[in-house]
């Protein structure tokens, strides 16, 4: 089924999730009851081994007083195995959160519609949004045992992500309208965060990934690498041979998007699986044990997870994990295999390797946006690149139904960005302006520019150099993004533009954004069903994602304070984005973000190919409780909030 014919089914969705209050994505298909139910234990055989040899308290002084209840998605489990999964190479960190790191005070239901209670089992808000009271579960408890209080949670923002040595601005997530939470300890088991002005989808962001923070870091633990509570620290900075207290913090205590989350295992945590064999360099695997204080049960009592041990071999190819996949060595995948092309290899293997293929549902707007640097650091390459003429012409020389058919096998159709197609948010012009073949156009703007054509028909900036520029891209993520800007590159050399297609490492990737030294570069752009949770190509707000201009961001981010100042339709649009997410009425709300999308389309600053279309993983076919249909999103990191402690294995 094409997207346009889906759109009824996608429009029907939105709205009711938009009545909710929480942008989502098409209902999600239940998987058939198992014919037996098999009643578990209270507790995993191995902990019960240790409590009877006095090496563990008991279950009930280990799970809080009021346990989160886990109603398993076709029935309940039975303890046991070792899950294996794939990562690739040595930033494949976020691999690891989207399988474990679900652990925030909220949670999102599995249709992506409804925020849930998680670590905390209740809030309270106040009428104009801007006080939120989490009650917290009493009696819960870190990995080691040690109580989980208020106390972290304060300890978490004020102490942590508003320390400024430690974090350049205060997350986003964490703020509104410029000014960030403030965080208080009302008693024990609740915290209150307040606001000076309404955040009416703030429980929508703390269920997001970026919203983690506040459980993240454990004081008793992390507060030995923070000067306000170890005077000594010099020395451990020194003894440890690094520069300074932050490096040291972040080595120990990790944060939510880098490798080091994963790299301590003496760092206690909320998380079903706590790391054994850690996530560090030249580590060839990762592996994570159940958590014996995890705070979670089935509606029997039976402690979660069902799952022992996790195992994630770290693969340097592509060809390495689809051989594993298609051996039966891997038991849930999706990530780095699902590209289009290796569809048929797998369905055409399932029987062999024991596996069945799980649709993954498209939340993004775009497969493949390329975003050019418009803060680039070379001025006469800033100067091309914000031209939205110059931006205009490379769109129209893309030959979009080529790219259509050879890479996505003609499952998509042309589109730049902005919520999809049967969206109540849905802005045509934004979506389709631009997205015609028409080399004619594209080069008469180009001629009217001043870019001339030197001797070989390659074009000329205005200073005599050729107009050439290299667009970053990941291949071991996004394989099919590498075929596209080939195409790309056949495209615009058609126009005299040259370019080069820059397949680097991940961590490359980031470090280059992230010094804006990058000239361009692509990734699948979000905001399709979720367009205000991640809005990075509508506006400059995502500190690593938003490509086209990370000093806006940092400027954004930082209230002013860092990065540098943008033009006023990015700033009109920086204050739209916070109105939207302090006004709980949804259809002002959908008023306001008509009129951020009517800039984002007048400023054309984004390119993008084609709608993102949806993908597949697989699990084997003895790994029960999985869905057979998940959202895909950076919002809805999944698998997680399919709650992979309640996966299980039947033998």
């Amino acid at each position: 089924m094409s997207d346009r014919q889906d759109s009824k089914t996608e429009s029907a969705v939105s709205r009711r999730v938009l009545l909710q209050g929480v942008a989502g994505v098409a209902a999600l298909a239940a998987s058939p009851p198992l014919a037996f139910a098999q009643a578990a234990p209270k507790e995993a055989p191995e902990l019960a081994r240790m409590v009877a040899e006095n090496r563990l308290p008991p279950l009930d002084q280990r799970l809080p007083r009021n346990p989160m209840v886990v109603t398993p998605h076709e029935t309940v489990g039975r303890y046991g195995g070792t899950l294996r999964r794939g990562l690739r190479g040595s930033s494949d960190h976020n691999g690891i959160l989207r399988m474990v790191g679900n652990q925030g005070l909220v949670r999102w239901n599995l249709e992506f519609t409804q925020v849930l209670p998680n670590v905390a089992e209740r809030w309270d808000v106040n009428a104009t949004a801007t006080e939120f009271v989490f009650h917290l579960r009493a009696g819960m408890k870190w990995s080691d045992g040690k109580p989980f209080t208020a106390d972290d949670v304060v300890f978490a923002i004020e102490d942590c992500t508003k320390n400024s040595e430690l974090y350049r601005s205060v997350p986003s997530v964490l703020t509104i309208g410029g000014k960030p939470a403030v965080v208080t300890k009302v008693s024990d088991t609740a915290v209150k965060f307040a606001f000076e002005a309404p955040y009416a989808m703030f429980l929508e962001n703390l269920a997001t990934p970026l919203g983690q923070h506040p459980t993240l870091f454990p004081k008793h633990y992390c507060s030995q690498f923070h000067p306000k509570y170890n005077s000594g620290l010099d020395a451990q900075v020194r003894a440890a041979n690094l520069s300074d207290w932050p490096t040291l913090f972040r080595a120990r205590c990790g944060d939510i998007e880098i490798p080091s989350r994963w790299g301590n295992a003496e760092k206690p945590t909320l998380d079903p699986w706590v790391v054994a064999e850690a996530y560090t360099g030249g580590a060839t695997r990762v592996t994570m044990r159940r958590n014996p204080y995890f705070w979670q049960v089935d509606p029997n009592g039976a402690q979660l997870p069902y799952i022992d041990q996790l195992t994630m071999n770290i693969s340097q190819d592509v060809e390495s994990l689809m051989l594993d996949t298609i051996s039966g060595r891997i038991d849930i995948q999706d990530r780095h295999i699902d590209s289009l092309q290796n569809k048929p290899t797998l369905s055409q293997n399932m029987q062999r390797g024991g596996y069945r293929l799980v649709e993954l549902v498209a939340s993004g707007a775009q497969q493949c946006m390329i975003y050019l640097n418009m803060t680039h650091k070379d001025p006469a390459m800033r100067a091309m690149f914000a031209n939205k003429e110059f931006r205009q012409a490379l769109s129209l020389g893309i030959d979009r139904k080529e790219i259509i058919d050879l890479v996505y096998l003609g499952q998509s159709e042309p589109y730049q960005t902005g919520p999809r197609p049967g969206h109540p948010w849905y802005h045509e012009k934004l979506a389709r302006q631009f997205t015609n073949h028409d080399p004619a156009q594209a080069n008469a703007i180009l001629d009217r520019l001043g870019y001339r054509r030197g001797p070989d028909r390659m074009r000329l900036r205005p200073d005599g150099q050729k107009v050439f520029f290299a667009i970053d891209v990941i291949p071991t993520l996004y394989p099919d993004a590498v075929d596209t800007l080939e195409l790309v590159k056949r495209h615009w050399a058609a126009l005299g533009v040259d370019i080069k297609v820059n397949t680097i490492e991940r961590a490359l990737y980031y470090t280059r954004g992230d010094n804006n030294d990058h000239d361009a570069a692509t990734w699948p752009g979000p905001g399709g069903l979720d367009p205000i949770l991640d809005p990075r190509d509508y506006l400059a707000q995502h500190p690593q994602g938003s490509r086209y201009a990370i000093p806006w961001t940092q400027w954004y981010v930082s209230g002013g304070k860092e990065g540098q100042e943008p033009p006023e339709s990015q700033k009109r649009r920086m204050k739209l984005f916070d109105d939207a997410r302090a006004t709980p009425d949804i259809a002002k709300r959908g008023q306001i973000v008509k009129e951020m999308l009517d800039l984002t389309a007048e400023d054309f600053e984004t390119i993008g190919v084609c709608l993102a279309v949806n993908s597949f993983g697989i699990a084997k076919n003895n790994l029960r409780n999985v869905p057979l249909k998940m959202p895909q999103a950076w919002s809805w990191p999944n698998p997680g909030p399919a709650l992979p402690q309640q996966f299980f294995f039947t033998a």
